[in-house]
């Protein structure tokens, strides 16, 4: 990686521009690093200026030039991104100097806002950088996924995939609370075995493993009632089977198709997975969390906030100085090298 320095100065505002759309897995080659004035608010706009980056897999189909639930980022523009900031000038009667805000500011030091679309976080909050975490879209999108479409009921097993991520974890955790049998799937022996012993799983399956689909189908000898999907791939291959009449799947995310330039190879199966949905009638639905259930903020946030107080939630941020250091970082992510929740520390929380 690039040498780590977050230090932002009161002269230059960095942003990495997506430079070209990236065939296959993205490459460095795709963004450039740049560095231009800092933006003046004017009446009625504030400047923020961030402290904190979310990364997460959303981010490669944005990069696409396709139609999806949202605009695709333009060439040379700033990437997309939540972020936790501060204002740092205001022309704002409604925000005040130091205040601390979740907003969408992207891959960058600074940026204006005039207000739309932010959430107060307060003056002090204890941890700022956990909005964009298991307070903010990834809790609410386990919350959400595995509560309203999956609805887990007391002894039913529970699969997720990505079990140690940023949305897996909590959708694990969330389960167990739900009085479920929860089973992991996850890359490597050491996130496995930390489903396990720190978040709780009753088991977890290394999808590496030669033999994955055995191991599975051993762990979940009663079936799937409830399997929330973060992979797609040979992980659902394995899980499609096993699932039992009347199980349901959230359908969150396929990180392992987001750098696919053409269709798996093999036979159409496509019609086995209809069939299977029909004579076992299990329901499969995707969503997207804030414009679907943007409304229920407030139900989320009391219940994940109580949970975290009673120590029933064990949260993991994988915490990467350095905005020069993104790119490299994203890429990580879609390899699945972070390690929960991973967090970009553009600047100093001090004012």
């Amino acid at each position: 990686m690039m040498t780590i320095s977050n230090k932002q100065n009161a002269e230059n505002n960095r942003q990495w521009l997506l430079a070209a759309r990236p065939q296959g897995a993205p490459k460095l080659s795709d963004f450039n690093f740049v560095e231009t004035d800092i933006p003046t608010p004017k009446e009625g706009e504030m400047l923020l200026r961030t402290v904190y980056l979310s990364l997460d897999p959303y981010m490669r189909g944005r990069m696409n030039d396709a139609k999806s639930y949202a605009e695709p980022v333009a060439i040379d523009e700033v990437m997309v991104g939540g972020t936790v900031c501060r204002v740092a000038e205001s022309n704002h009667p409604d925000y005040e100097v130091g205040e601390w805000i979740l907003s969408y500011s992207g891959w960058q030091d600074y940026s204006i806002s005039n207000g739309a679309g932010l959430l107060k976080l307060g003056k002090e909050p204890t941890k700022p950088s956990y909005a964009l975490g298991v307070m903010g879209m990834p809790g609410m999108t386990a919350y959400m996924g595995l509560l309203d479409i999956g609805q887990p009921k007391a002894g039913e097993t529970v699969v997720v995939a990505a079990a140690t991520g940023a949305v897996g974890s909590m959708v694990g955790q969330i389960a167990k609370i739900q009085g479920c049998n929860v089973i992991g799937i996850a890359g490597g022996e050491k996130k496995c075995r930390s489903a396990v012993e720190d978040l709780g799983f009753d088991a977890c399956i290394d999808h590496k493993a030669p033999d994955f689909a055995e191991q599975l189908a051993k762990a979940c000898d009663a079936g799937i009632d409830v399997y929330y999907e973060n992979v797609g791939g040979k992980v659902f291959d394995a899980v499609l089977p096993l699932l039992n009449p009347k199980a349901r799947v959230p359908l969150c995310g396929l990180i392992s198709q987001y750098n696919a330039t053409s269709l798996p190879e093999g036979p159409d199966r496509l019609s086995m997975l209809m069939g299977t949905l029909l004579t076992k009638r299990i329901k499969m639905q995707g969503f997207i969390v804030f414009d679907d259930y943007g409304d229920r903020y407030d139900e989320f946030s009391q219940a994940m906030s109580k949970w975290l107080q009673e120590g029933k939630i064990n949260y993991r941020e994988h915490l990467i100085d350095g905005l020069e250091n993104t790119v490299e970082s994203f890429i990580g992510l879609l390899e699945g090298k972070n390690f929960g929740k991973l967090v970009m520390q553009v600047g100093p929380e001090a004012l």
